[in-house]
Order: structure tokens, then sequence, then C-alpha cells
């Protein structure tokens, strides 16, 4: 067997009691949607495999109180019944009809604290291949009410699945930086107007000065300085949030279907090795971005679409360089992957 990985710190054994060692085909760190489906698809193929979640199934979709757009749920679904249907509630007697038939395990981890030749609290996890699906921690916005609206008006990415959702109507990005301006410009394509919030006076000073000549002379965009959102409103889906000018104290209210939050986001990538390839902001580098790496020079097979600068290491999700941060997205790559880890299990064997 190739050893892959090792992965340390469980908060309660894997192994049969009085065991310190277990072996599988594949582990996979988060059990958000790209990790849960995943091992759906993994565990279906007929891999070993067990999923390690630091917290509880779901990821940060798990908190989403209506996820629009989602295959087969025309009307939505909040995230936690989403992840709730095909991930376990206790026993192997008690997974869902889904899980029930594969071979399968979800164990709650304390800290993930190391891959690689790391030493154990409980057991020891050998893999021949590992998924790396720990998401990214979106910087929340501080506003009343917020967290009724996480992905029924709220969203951490700007798609032409919610370009759909706004267009003709007037919507808000929050935030100064690049990723905001490229959302204010895409979305002004279709929307009535696109309310820019920045909290300083300058958007210059965060932004491109290409990008930020572009967004200043756009017609359909707005740029309110020194301003930030105290609060949303609205029924089941957001239908309006309250301005505040941070410098005259003076608050207004929008009328808006959507918000766009683009104030940064880190990757739960800390806990990896230098081999592991990132970007500038700590998103994992997959695919032809990393043939040039080492361990793929000296290869006899390019890596696969999913597959970092290590051979047998994969990232999918919010996770990974270059993903659309969209749930569903989430859900394909998850399945995508596995095609890599049965190429790479093939290479290994």
């Amino acid at each position: 067997m190739r050893e892959v990985a090792q992965v340390a710190g469980l908060l309660r054994p894997l192994a049969h009691e009085g065991e310190s060692e277990i072996t599988c085909d594949l582990t996979i760190v988060g059990a958000g949607p790209a990790g849960l489906a995943a091992a759906v698809y993994a565990a279906s193929e007929g891999l070993n495999t067990v999923v390690l979640e630091s917290y509880a199934p779901g990821g940060q979709a798990g908190s989403s109180s209506l996820i629009e757009n989602f295959f087969g749920f025309p009307t939505g679904i909040s995230g936690g019944d989403l992840t709730r249907s095909f991930r376990p509630t206790g026993s192997a007697q008690n997974f869902p009809r889904q899980r029930r038939h594969f071979r399968s395990i979800i164990t709650t981890a304390r800290n993930i604290a190391r891959a690689f030749k790391s030493r154990v609290a409980f057991c020891t996890l050998r893999a021949k291949c590992l998924l790396i699906a720990t998401d990214a921690d979106y910087r929340r916005l501080d506003a009343d009410g917020r967290e009724q609206f996480e992905g029924s008006g709220v969203y951490y990415a700007a798609t032409a699945l919610e370009g759909q959702l706004c267009r003709g109507q007037t919507v808000i990005v929050a935030g100064g930086g690049n990723s905001a301006g490229q959302a204010a410009m895409f979305l002004a394509e279709g929307a009535a107007k696109v309310l820019l919030l920045i909290r300083g006076d300058d958007v210059s000073k965060s932004m491109s000065s290409y990008l930020s000549r572009r967004v200043l002379v756009h017609q359909s965009i707005e740029l309110l300085r020194h301003t930030e959102i105290r609060r949303m409103g609205g029924n089941k889906m957001l239908e309006a949030v309250e301005l505040e000018n941070t410098e005259t104290r003076e608050r207004s209210v929008a009328q808006t279907p959507a918000v766009f939050s683009m104030i940064g986001a880190t990757p739960c990538t800390d806990w990896l090795p230098r081999e592991i390839e990132r970007d500038e902001k700590g998103f994992i580098k997959t695919g032809s971005a990393v043939a040039h790496a080492p361990a793929w020079t000296e290869s006899k097979r390019p890596p696969s679409p999913l597959e970092t600068s290590c051979p047998g290491i994969f990232a999918a999700g919010d996770v990974r360089s270059g993903s659309v941060k969209r749930c569903a997205a989430a859900v394909g790559e998850g399945g995508m992957a596995i095609a890599g880890v049965r190429e790479a299990l093939s290479t290994f064997a």
C-alpha cells in the first residue's frame, strides 16, 4: 500500500477498541457538500472511505436557511435538510438509505493537526488517497438578521445563477477589493442598479486601478462611501436592508433581493504542509496549475483536474483555487474527484 496521508487528533478512535491503527482507500477531510458527495460516490465505488469533520456534517451550507437553484428542489431546501438526507445520525443502523448500502465512516474530529507522518492522539489513520474539502471561512457581515437570509438573499459569489435571480432589480455588493469590483461589474450587466458599499472613501485604495476606473464610470453602479449594512429584513427571502453612513450616522433603507458579501474569505488550509501548493490567498491549486510541481515532473501521468501538487491528494469545493463557491458546484466537484482517486489508486497498486 502507498501511504499518502496520516491524520491525527481524532476525537474518538476509528478502529475497534484496543487497536491503534486503521487503513483505508480514501480519507476525506471536511463533511460539507463536496466532502459528503465524495463520500457517497467513493463508497458506492467500493472504496473503503473515512470522512473527518472538525465540527458537524454540512459545512457552511449546513447553516443556510435556504439553498436556491439546487437540482431537484425547485422551491429550495435548507442546508440542514440537504445534508441530513445523506449523512449518518448515529450508528450504522441509523444511516439514511442512500448511505446504508455503502462502506464509509464519518467521525467528528477535534483537530486535524497535520498531514503526513504526524503522531496520534488516539489512533493513526493511514490512507492511500486524501481529499481535502475543508471549505473556506467567509467573513460575515455584522448586520442584524443576516443569519436568516444565508443562501436566500446573502451570497458569497456572483455567478450566472445569481445574475438571473437579480435581473432587473437593485442589488448590493459589500466590499472594496477586486472580488467586489468584479462582482459589481458582472451583476450590472443584468441588474437595474448595483449599490457598491465601501467602508472608506476611496475604492482605488483597495481595488486595482483598471477595475476601479471601470466601476466608477459604469452607469448602473452607484458607489456608497463610508456605508455599512445594519439590518436585513424580509419574510422567507431578503426584501430590504438598512444602510448607515458611518460619518453622518444617517440611515436609509434599500429594497433588494440580494446582498453579495465580498469582504474576504480564509480557506481552511493552515494545517497543510508546504508541499501542497496554494495561491496567494491560501486556496489550494489543482490540475494544470500544479503540473510544474516536482512530484509531477517525475510522474508518468499528469495531475487530474482536482489533484494537488502531491499525487494522490485532491481538493474539492470552496477550499480549491478557482472554485465557483456554489453548493451545487461543490457537490459536482466531490463526485468528480472520485474519478481522479480511482485513477490514482490504479497507479499505486
